[in-house]
């Protein structure tokens, strides 16, 4: 142990000694990391040996007077010889050395090729060529034996840029006459062979293989060109390329060739991919479109044969392209003797055929995945190119609108015809049925796999419930059903879809949801082919109140229990506006009909009582009372009518506790309310006519709330009702010439003040004052004004002069008569 200083100054000295120390130490660990790089590099080269009596640097001994916690470091040994072949530099600037020399060598030989070729004769080029080449060839093996790898590559790389400028130099020189794409065709098939040969033979070089399968991807390609095939020859050539490097890539373990060739190959097959498509689709009969077809058949083929035994990312990869790939190939050939508008469903069907792959034991699993995934794309694809055509056929009837109760059409489609929303043939609902078919084949077939009617599966099922409710009515449309049979069939669709819809037992959850919409749509469009007669629509809707209303009774569930109640009220307030329309009562008189809707909600509240039932029905009930309401809006006298008898079921909701507070204010508003619209279609133009009833109502009101909590502040209980009618009676008493209204509310307001007074209420009494003194001003004003008139100018400003003084000096008094006035109307509620 080094003993502890006595004295800065030998504090300092044992710093300085053990800094020196350090610095001996970082030199020592510093050659012994060069000397382990240096050993490394050569070992991997394998032409070096230990040096004879020579050991590697460990460390060195500490300088003398070094502090004594230092006595463990090694012992110094000499430094040995550096290894032939190695340096002390890293392998980064012998990197940056061996590119730089590769690039200059290249632009030299470039040089050399343009420039200085055309002076040499016939000889001298052969001797040229032969010996760079065959030198820039052969020294890779020579740099190899001795250990410089490195080196050898970059020799190796300026070898094969060689070999290309050489056969660009035999086509310039002997050869100028040839065809250049078949040149080029014959050149890259040397290339690549030789290449390959070069590479196999040399072995560790890294670099002329995947050159090799480079140069492999053009010579069939090229040679098609050359020999002016056509677009599907090349095709072919594309084909049959990347086939070639599928098989390259699957039994070179090289992994630098297994990359190239994978890329080649994705490039090449992508290419006569998109040929044999353009074909096909450009293809104008059968034997047109077969050799597309074929095309396109070996396209699949191949990527099967690529991704056959690929993990399972890339299997499923290609089993999509492959299933989608032989689709087209097999659709391009029937589409051509089908109309254009059944292309689709020649497509859906090819898409259709690839589901038993999934029944095919031998093909491995991510394969047939990915080829059921081309088929769910086909037919995802088929459905979103009809859906447009089908919602238009769906929406078609809503024409009927425009002219209801026309009378009845021969067929369906003349009713969808003021849309223009039919398909122009059955192609639409055929789609939608095969689809339908396919999910739920899939649905049944998961199922018996014992999968969980939820996630994939239930979304199959209710795929398949959707297409077909779509697909029914548009198929009524397409083939110009009966009238009478349309109808028909759209309520017992309904009936099945809402018996699905119910049936939660049996039905996954998300099928069911599926079905209760799209038995609303379907009863939609229903109603709106019932509007076109007059008989038609009772019977419809009277059908669909009842489908509702019993679908309502059964349902357990909330969402679905809720709809149906709404749509049966829908469905009733239809049937009474219709019942109005017959008897010729007109929109005002109809609007009193209508209101028997929500009266019969309101009893049918009172006695079924569960929230549950209840709200849905308060909701259409309200939708019916508003639309009772926009059918009187023409009509003051029927209007008032209207909102009077939504106040009184208002008034009969209030009889249940739960809904007293509510439905209270909506029935006092509602009463407010049908009384000013009775004023104003009677030409009543005062206000107190219109608030004092308020008043009186609000006040009676307040009084009690004051009487069950004495508590309860008078600005609470009275100032509501004394505001709405002193407030408009004041505003209108400044533009009144005459002298009742000014008596009449100056004596109300008295009134009102001097009740505030005794029962100690603040808010009677300050707005009874207040209006009080306003309408005293109003009364006075007349007369104050003809004084100062009177009086002479000076006078004004004297007069204010003098009460400011007086002001000031009973400053303090009148401050405590306002505190105590204050305090006062504090103490009142």
């Amino acid at each position: 142990m080094t003993p502890l200083p006595s004295s800065p100054a030998e504090e300092l000295a044992l710093l300085e000694r053990e800094l020196i120390w350090l610095n001996t130490r970082r030199v020592q660990l510093l050659r012994r990391r060069s000397w382990l790089k240096a050993a490394l590099r050569a070992q991997s080269a394998g032409g070096w040996q230990p040096p004879h009596g020579g050991q590697p640097p460990h460390g060195g001994q500490p300088p003398q007077g070094a502090p004594g916690g230092w006595t463990h470091a090694p012992a110094a040994h000499p430094a040995p010889a550096v290894p032939p072949g190695s340096a002390t530099g890293g392998p980064g600037a012998q990197h940056v050395l061996l590119i730089l020399g590769g690039l200059l060598l290249a632009v030299a030989a470039i040089a050399f090729t343009l420039f200085s070729w055309g002076e040499l004769g016939i000889a001298g080029r052969s001797v040229v060529l032969a010996g760079v080449t065959a030198g820039a060839l052969g020294a890779p093996v020579l740099l190899l034996r001795r250990g410089l790898g490195a080196t050898a590559e970059s020799v190796g790389a300026v070898a094969l840029l060689l070999t290309v400028l050489d056969a660009y130099a035999l086509h310039a020189a002997v050869l100028p006459e040839a065809d250049g794409a078949g040149y080029a065709a014959f050149a890259s098939g040397v290339l690549a062979a030789g290449w390959a040969a070069y590479g196999v033979g040399v072995g560790r070089l890294r670099l002329p293989l995947p050159a090799a399968v480079v140069a492999g991807q053009f010579p069939l390609v090229l040679g098609a060109w050359a020999a002016g095939g056509s677009a599907l020859v090349i095709g072919w050539a594309l084909l049959v390329t990347a086939a070639g490097s599928v098989v390259v890539a699957a039994r070179v373990p090289v992994l630098a060739v297994r990359a190239t060739a994978w890329s080649g190959a994705g490039v090449t097959w992508a290419g006569g991919l998109l040929i044999g498509l353009g074909e096909s689709v450009s293809a104008s009969g059968p034997l047109d479109a077969a050799a597309p077809g074929v095309l396109l058949l070996g396209a699949a083929a191949v990527a099967l044969r690529a991704v056959w035994r690929a993990p399972q990312e890339m299997a499923v990869t290609g089993g999509v392209v492959a299933g989608l790939a032989a689709v087209a190939g097999v659709g391009g050939v029937l589409r051509t003797e089908v109309p254009w508008s059944w292309a689709v469903v020649v497509y859906l069907v090819c898409g259709a055929a690839l589901a038993p792959v999934a029944r095919i034991a031998v093909v491995p699993r991510p394969v047939r995945g990915g080829v059921l995934g081309a088929a769910a794309g086909v037919t995802g694809v088929a459905v979103l190119a009809v859906l447009p055509s089908a919602a238009a056929t769906l929406l078609g009837p809503a024409a009927v609108l425009t002219e209801l109760w026309a009378g009845a059409p021969d067929g369906t489609r003349e009713l969808a015809a003021g849309a223009g929303a039919w398909p122009d043939a059955l192609s639409v609902p055929v789609v939608l049925l095969v689809a339908a078919v396919l999910l739920g084949a899939v649905y049944a077939s998961l199922v018996q796999e014992g999968r969980e009617p939820a996630g994939w599966t239930g979304a199959a099922g209710a795929g398949a419930v959707g297409l077909v409710s779509a697909a029914v009515p548009v198929l009524l449309v397409s083939a110009d059903v009966a009238y009478a049979a349309a109808l028909v069939v759209d309520l017992l669709l309904v009936a099945g879809l809402l018996a699905a819809a119910v049936a939660v037992r049996r039905v996954p959850a998300a099928a069911g949801g599926t079905a209760l919409w799209c038995a609303v749509a379907v009863a939609a469009h229903a109603g709106l082919l019932a509007l076109a007669v007059e008989p038609a629509t009772y019977a419809v809707f009277g059908l669909l109140l009842v489908l509702f209303a019993v679908s309502a009774a059964r349902s357990r569930e909330a969402v679905a229990r809720s709809l149906t109640l709404v749509l049966s009220v829908v469905c009733a307030l239809v049937v009474a506006s219709a019942a109005g329309a017959s008897l010729e009562l007109g929109a005002p008189r109809t609007a009193v009909l209508v209101l028997a809707v929500p009266a019969a909600v309101v009893v049918l509240g009172l006695w079924v009582r569960t929230p549950a039932v209840v709200v849905p029905l308060e909701a259409g009930a309200g939708f019916a009372a508003l639309v009772a309401l926009g059918l009187a809006v023409t009509d003051g006298a029927y209007l008032s009518l209207v909102l009077a008898l939504c106040g009184v079921l208002a008034a009969a909701t209030a009889v249940r506790p739960e809904r007293r507070p509510g439905a209270g204010y909506l029935a006092a508003g509602l009463f407010a309310t049908a009384t000013w619209v009775r004023l104003v279609s009677a030409g009543v133009t005062h206000p107190e006519a219109y608030t004092l009833p308020v008043s009186v109502i609000a006040c009676a009101v307040g009084l009690l709330r004051r009487r069950t909590d004495p508590e309860a502040s008078s600005w609470t209980a009275y100032g509501p009702g004394l505001g709405v009618t002193l407030g408009p009676s004041l505003l209108a008493l400044w533009s009144d010439p005459h002298w009742q209204r000014p008596l009449l509310l100056g004596a109300a307001a008295l009134a009102v003040t001097v009740t505030g007074a005794v029962r100690r209420l603040q808010a009677p009494l300050l707005l009874g004052g207040g209006t009080l003194a306003l309408v005293a001003l109003h009364e006075l004003a007349p007369h104050v004004a003809q004084v100062f008139d009177a009086l002479p100018r000076w006078s004004v400003p004297a007069l204010a002069g003098l009460l400011l003084l007086a002001l000031g000096a009973t400053y303090e008094q009148r401050l405590r008569d306002a505190r105590r006035l204050r305090e006062h109307l504090g103490r009142m509620r």
